[in-house]
């Protein structure tokens, strides 16, 4: 399987591919820029069909976390790693602590921390492997309540300050009372944003792989549920894509009805120009990897000592920057996304 001239490749600083043949292991791990600091990103376990498209998720996801990171004015870098396998069948603590034992064999440079398919208590099992995790330790609340490690609730915070941001500036409207939102995905991102949603008094239609998580939307939050293939085509304000990546491309782009993007997947755009297909569409797009930056900016806190009204304060800045980019956007008539490139390229770059 070719790294180098893979085309979701970029400059990656190093690629390592691991396997531990008594737990069935096989993962990747993508290590895409360090110079702000040492790279921290997400460990996902997804059933991949195949080795080629867990390489590329990685790759790309890696990629995002450097930009992530840049735009969130924080001093790490990007990097990221995958588990084949499904999380429901095949996680063990073996195969947790065996991840750990691996993450030691990168000397620090990347530090994993929960994504898709794993949880602060996987992460937890690898910490007794390895010091190179993070999002494990519990936190104070504002209110002084204490929560678990898991950064999911602060992602979820600042999609949803951005996707305010995005309303306010195509609509001009302050409040989303009524607002119409299809959100792909209620894990357990997707479901603290449509929580914050439904407490905004915005209307909300819902799709998921997992039934459960469908039925407690409706019964909790009253949405309405729809079939997968169907939610990109809804006619509704945003479009909130909060699963895997790659939604927006040339078969979904013309489907969709809705006049905002703004969701908490990662790498939502196939391709770069699919940022471009949707500014000559007419839809408002926040860069995935700027309005997802809550989880990386707990973490990151978290690594510094952690204080719940600087961490606040940090991910509502989600919202300014988005403000910048939309208005950059506006100003020079160039895509959202290739704004927020750029953005974070004068930023990790000059390190």
């Amino acid at each position: 399987m070719s790294v180098f001239s893979h085309p979701a490749f970029d400059r990656h600083q190093n690629v390592s591919f691991f396997h531990d043949s008594e737990t069935g292991l096989r993962a990747i791990v993508a290590i895409h820029n360090t110079n702000r600091g040492p790279a921290l990103g997400g460990c996902r376990m997804w059933p991949y069909a195949s080795d080629e498209e867990a390489l590329r998720d990685v790759l790309r996801l890696s990629k995002g976390m450097t930009y992530k990171s840049a735009l969130a004015n924080l001093e790490l870098g990007g990097g990221k790693s995958v588990i084949i396998g499904d999380p429901r069948q095949h996680k063990s603590e073996a195969l947790l602590r065996a991840m750990g034992r691996f993450l030691n064999q990168l000397g620090g440079d990347y530090i994993a921390a929960e994504d898709s398919g794993t949880s602060v208590e996987d992460l937890k099992i690898m910490a007794l492997e390895t010091d190179h995790v993070a999002g494990v330790r519990d936190k104070v609340n504002l209110d002084g309540s204490v929560r678990s490690g898991d950064p999911s609730p602060s992602t979820a915070f600042g999609t949803f300050i951005g996707l305010r941001e995005a309303v306010r500036h195509r609509t001009g409207r302050t409040d989303l009372e009524g607002l119409r939102v299809a959100v792909q995905g209620i894990g357990s991102v997707g479901y603290r944003l449509a929580e914050y949603l439904h407490e905004a008094g915005a209307q909300l239609w819902v799709t998921d792989i997992h039934q459960d998580s469908i039925d407690r939307a409706v019964d909790e939050l009253g949405a309405t549920a729809v079939p997968a293939e169907e939610i990109i085509g809804l006619e509704v304000d945003v479009f909130a894509p909060c699963a895997l990546g790659a939604v927006l491309d040339d078969a979904s782009i013309p489907k969709l009805r809705a006049g905002i993007v703004a969701g908490a997947a990662n790498n939502q755009l196939a391709e770069e120009r699919h940022g471009e297909i949707l500014q000559q569409r007419g839809v408002l797009y926040a860069p995935d990897f700027v309005i997802n930056a809550g989880g990386i900016i707990d973490v990151g806190f978290e690594r510094q000592g952690h204080d719940p009204a600087r961490l606040q304060r940090h991910i509502e800045g989600i919202g300014d920057t988005l403000r910048e980019i939309f208005e950059r956007s506006d100003a020079e008539q160039l895509p959202t996304s290739m704004i927020a490139n750029r953005l974070a390229e004068e930023r990790f770059m000059k390190v």
